[in-house]
């Protein structure tokens, strides 16, 4: 998992990257990160410059692990569609190559379903585009962009946090410092922690999170009852 390897200098990326490239090395690193676009997303120039990244061929390595037997029937569909439209969008929307396999799979669903009622076809493009319509317009997402300012933020500081730890779990009171961070950059008046605590209710109402039970109050601890993603893909026009 290489993006769990990120840091805010990236010493430890470029190092490892920098290992092969040294005169006479004789060593070769193989890296893994479901995000498609992880060059531009999170790294450096000088880190990426020593990066050779394929998205498509780590999406063939996933298929044949996620798929197994199916793999070949998955490859041909991957081949015509991925190229054609799958690829960008997911890159655009999420980043995430697991959701190319995801949309392709309910490409092939919606196919088989219609081909029940008329004569058999393949998988075309209108299949995909249904699939990634289905797959973006969650009631989720639809939550997250009908939310408050302060409810998106909140959310974003909940990413934040979890990029900076590198686990998907924390306490109310480190999210909240991560949303008084982001309030400061946009230039916004700071919630007070009583808004903070009704917004975490709000938001564990709606179930796009999933909040302790105690009341310890900041210490309670907060997790995402959906893909992160989801919610940088609610929040992109944000």
């Amino acid at each position: 998992q290489l993006d769990l390897l990120w840091t805010r200098k990236q010493n430890v990326m470029y190092n490892l990257f920098d290992w092969p490239t040294q005169k006479h090395s004789k060593l070769i690193i193989l890296a893994i990160a479901n995000t498609m676009d992880l060059p531009e997303r999170i790294m450096m120039n000088r880190v990426a410059s020593r990066l050779h990244y394929s998205p498509v061929l780590w999406l063939g390595w996933l298929l044949w692990w996620w798929v197994g037997l199916g793999f070949f029937f998955c490859l041909l569909i991957l081949a015509k569609l991925f190229s054609q439209l799958v690829g960008n969008i997911v890159a655009a929307l999420s980043g995430d190559a697991r959701r190319c396999l995801d949309i392709c799979r309910r490409a092939t669903e919606i196919c088989e379903f219609a081909s029940q009622k008329r004569t058999p076809e393949i998988v075309r493009m209108a299949h995909v585009t249904e699939a990634i319509d289905e797959m973006f317009s969650s009631p989720y997402i639809n939550a997250i962009r009908n939310a408050s300012l302060q409810e998106q933020i909140f959310l974003k500081a909940i990413l934040a946090e979890f990029r900076r730890a590198g686990v998907e779990e924390a306490t109310v009171q480190q999210v909240y410092h991560q949303h008084v961070a982001l309030c400061r950059i946009e230039g916004m008046q700071s919630p007070t922690i009583s808004d903070i605590m009704a917004i975490c209710s709000r938001l564990g109402a709606c179930r796009l999170l999933l909040v302790e039970s105690s009341n310890k109050y900041l210490h309670m601890r907060v997790r995402l009852n959906i893909r992160q993603d989801d919610v940088m893909y609610a929040l992109k026009d944000e």
